[in-house]
Formats: C-alpha cells, structure tokens, sequence
C-alpha cells in the first residue's frame, strides 16, 4: 500500500510503476532514513504528538529495523515504493498501528532531503580519506625520488629538468585544493530541511534547532519552499567530484605517456597492468585509461544534474528523484579509482636512467640566457643569444653544450663591459642539469631543498581525516 493511495481508487499501472519507484537506488539511504525518523519521532513526541508509550514504541521499533538494514536481514516488498515507505510499513510490522503516526507533520519532500544530506555528510569524510589515501602515495614516491631528474614539458614538448619528486608533488596539491572544496562544501549540506513538510513547513510546534543539533546539521533552513528543492549540494557535489575526476585524469594521461617505450619513464608492476588478447608482448596501463575515461563520465552527471535543476519551476518535483543515482556514481566511481592509481604508483618501477638521457642541452637554452645575465646582459638580449645558439647548433647538428669558444663567441654583440672571452669562458658550467635545478631554489621551485621543504609541508597537512558516522563534525555555523 503507498502512502498516498487513499485519493486513488484504481491501481498505478505496472509499468508506470516501474518507474515511479525510486526503491532501487534510495535503499542505499537506509540508515539515514532510519536515522532522521528517530530524530523526528523526538521531535513530535517533545510537541505532544506521541506519548511516552508511542515515542518508545516507534524508537523501539525503529531501532529494529537499523539492526535488519546492518544485518542485510530486512526484506523488502515489491509493494515498497521507496525506503520511506519500506521502513513505514516494517515499523507497522513491528509495532502496529502507533506507526502510522510517525509520519506526522513530515513530508517524503523533506524527508529525502534530510536523508540525502545525511548520507552526503556520512561519505564525504570518506571520500576525503581516499583522496588523502592518494596523496600518501604521492609524498611517499616523491620523498624516495628527490634527486632523480626528468624533462618537464610545456606543449608536451621538453622544457626545462625538474626533479621527479617535483613532478609528484604537482599532483598532490590539486589534490588538496580538492579537498577545500569538499571540507567547503560540508556547511552547506549541513543546513536541515526536516520539519519543511511539503513545502509550507510543517503545522506543529517542532523545534526545529534541536533537531538540527540531534542530527548533526549546523542549523535548520530558514525557508521551506526553497528548502526541499535545494539540490545545490549535489550540484556542487558532483563539481568537485568532477574536478577530482579532471586531476585524475591529468595524471594518468601523463602516466599513460610515460609507460610507453618512446618515454620508458616508469614501468607498472603487473598487478596495475593488462594484456592483450592477441599481441602477447602488451603490457597496458589500463586502470590509468579508465580513469582518465571516467573523467568524461564525471562531466556528463554533473552536465546532467545541472540540466534537471534548470527547469524546475519551485519547491518539490519528482524530477528531484534524479538527483541521487548520479551522486551516488560519482562517489562510487571515485572511491574505486583513488586506491588503485595510488596503488600502481606506489609500485611502478622508476627509470632514473632513461629519464635523464631524455634531457638535452637544449632544455637549458633559458639557464644559457640566465648565465649571460648574471653576466650583466639584458635579459631580452641574453634570449636572443640563447635562441640564436639553439638555431646554430641545430644547423650544425650539434648538441648545444658542443658549440666550439669560437662559436660562442660569435653569437651576439653585446654592449659589455666584459670582453668576449669574459663573458664566455665558464659558459659550459650551464649545462649541467642537475645544477640547473638547484638554482632553481625559491619557493614552489624545483630544487631538491625547496622540494623537501614542500614534501615537509605535505605530510603536515596529511592529518588523517577521522569519518565520524553520524554526519561527521561540520564547522560551527560563524556568527
């Protein structure tokens, strides 16, 4: 029987039924469903709706189901049109007819909101330790390749070296940024809708702060009609579960690279790799594919959450059971994708060696141009000497660290007070890679030292987050 049968005489149709039930994916909402109707059995109770028997009774009954959801024991009906109605008709079970007055001055509107506030509060905690999770692998893998050097590319062309740990460490903060803007995002889904109703708020004397404060939420919404169609959340939600899924898929498509022969970086140890059903010889990065694939998946439930937000006119609309599925994609998605990568990462094979052939003279053409400044020439002037050289060693077919005295000292016409043997004669000191990127010593550079101070920084900030259940700890509400 629905909840809502008694204006209808004849039965929904099969089909249409099939597809108004929301039961499939809003189970996933149990313990929160169970959860904010304890609350609000307290609070009907405290406004002289339920008696002590009653409120005991359904608290009783309530407490039941939890324990049938936590055993997997509940059984559900096909007459269930969703959670709410499952967990109404087994208190009903339990307890008889008291059930029926649970419902009282509550809306399914504003009851699955709360749910799914809840639940969002309960997983983000969650899903911050896998980021974290990931961001663990990246410090580690970093702090044991601190002097190793690679290219660092710019159009995926070969730029200047850096040290692989800088390169993890790259990473690693978008990461972080990640993670403000999930911890962001936690005073927002912590504002309570129960107690909104349908959308007019409910009729009886509900104090709706300590409900709030029973269920963990900062404080309750301060206005019913935009209360229970606010899906802001999950909009945000799924952006900043998109944007993870964009610095995922940054990394891997740069993993992707890296593995293959004409890179030979890096090689994946055979638990992060795959085969080929024909060419015996495969080894394919193809968890780091499918990540960067599922990136493309991200974007589409976050473009498609905003467009159903879009058109609704105001307060609750069924289009509102649209709004879960794609949530709940999300977070399964990114939970599954963060330990893996972390995985491979911590058990890829570095290749120190081919890294460092893959670095020519060439990519410290702007060290040349920084040593003729230091040597006094003006920096324009000292790029296009070190441009020029580039051109004549290429003409040559010569490396740049091979041009003859004679023909450096060809290159320019400086006004200097230098005279050309001066202002040449240590200029093979600049090519030496591994000085080039300790120069580089400032803050956020790619020095070893400055490296290491970032490394230090990271593990600081890789305080393990503590899920809490219950919707976490949200910050206090600021006066």
């Amino acid at each position: 029987m629905t909840l809502w049968s008694g204006r209808f005489t004849g039965k929904l149709d099969a089909v249409a039924w099939l597809l108004n039930t929301s039961l499939p994916f809003d189970q996933r909402l149990a313990a929160q469903d169970v959860r904010g109707s304890i609350a609000w059995a307290g609070a009907i109770h405290k406004a002289g709706v339920l008696s002590q028997t009653e409120h005991a009774a359904i608290v009783g009954g309530l407490n039941q189901i939890a324990e049938e959801f936590a055993q997997n024991t509940f059984a559900f009906q096909e007459s269930d049109e969703d959670i709410h109605t499952a967990v109404e008709r087994r208190l009903g079970e339990i307890i008889g007819a008291a059930a029926g007055k649970l419902h009282t001055g509550r809306s399914r509107n504003d009851q699955v909101a709360t749910d799914f506030r809840l639940w969002m509060l309960d997983s983000l905690p969650l899903l911050v330790q896998s980021v974290t999770g990931l961001q663990a692998t990246l410090v580690a893998v970093a702090e044991r390749n601190q002097t190793a050097l690679m290219p660092g590319y710019t159009h995926l062309q070969r730029a200047q070296p850096v040290t692989l740990a800088h390169w993890l460490m790259s990473h690693f903060w978008s990461l972080e940024r990640d993670k403000d803007r999930l911890a962001d995002l936690r005073d927002r889904v912590a504002i309570l809708p129960l107690g909104c109703g349908a959308l007019a708020g409910t009729a009886f004397d509900v104090d709706r702060k300590l409900l709030a404060d029973t269920l963990g939420f900062i404080e309750p919404s301060q206005n019913s009609l935009d209360s229970v169609s606010d899906r802001d959340f999950a909009a945000e939600f799924l952006f900043c579960a998109t944007m993870i899924g964009v610095h995922l898929s940054k990394l891997s498509e740069q993993m992707v690279l890296f593995t293959t022969a004409e890179f030979g970086f890096f090689e994946l140890s055979d638990a992060y790799s795959t085969g080929s059903s024909l060419m015996p010889q495969k080894k394919n990065p193809d968890l780091f594919e499918l990540s960067r694939g599922k990136a493309g998946t991200l974007i589409g439930l976050l473009t498609g959450m905003l467009a159903t937000l879009k058109g609704l006119p105001s307060t609750y609309d069924k289009d509102l059971q649209e709004d879960k599925v794609p949530v709940f994609q999300a977070f399964d998605t990114l939970t599954m994708i963060l330990p893996v990568l972390a995985g491979a990462l911590e058990t890829m094979t570095v290749k120190p060696e081919k890294m460092l052939a893959a670095i020519d003279s060439a990519m410290l053409a702007t060290d040349l141009a920084d040593y003729l400044v230091r040597k006094g020439i003006p920096f324009r002037e000292a790029h296009a000497a070190a441009g020029k050289s580039v051109r004549v060693a290429a003409e040559k077919g010569i490396s740049l660290d091979k041009l003859s005295m004679d023909e450096w000292k060809s290159i320019g016409a400086f006004e200097s007070d230098l005279s050309r043997d001066a202002l040449w004669r240590d200029v093979y000191q600049v090519f030496d890679p591994m000085e080039s990127v300790k120069r580089r010593n400032a803050t956020g550079g790619t020095s070893p030292d400055s490296v290491k101070k970032q490394i230090n920084l990271a593990k600081e900030t890789l305080t393990p987050p503590s899920p809490t259940g219950r919707g976490g700890n949200p910050k206090e509400k600021k006066s």
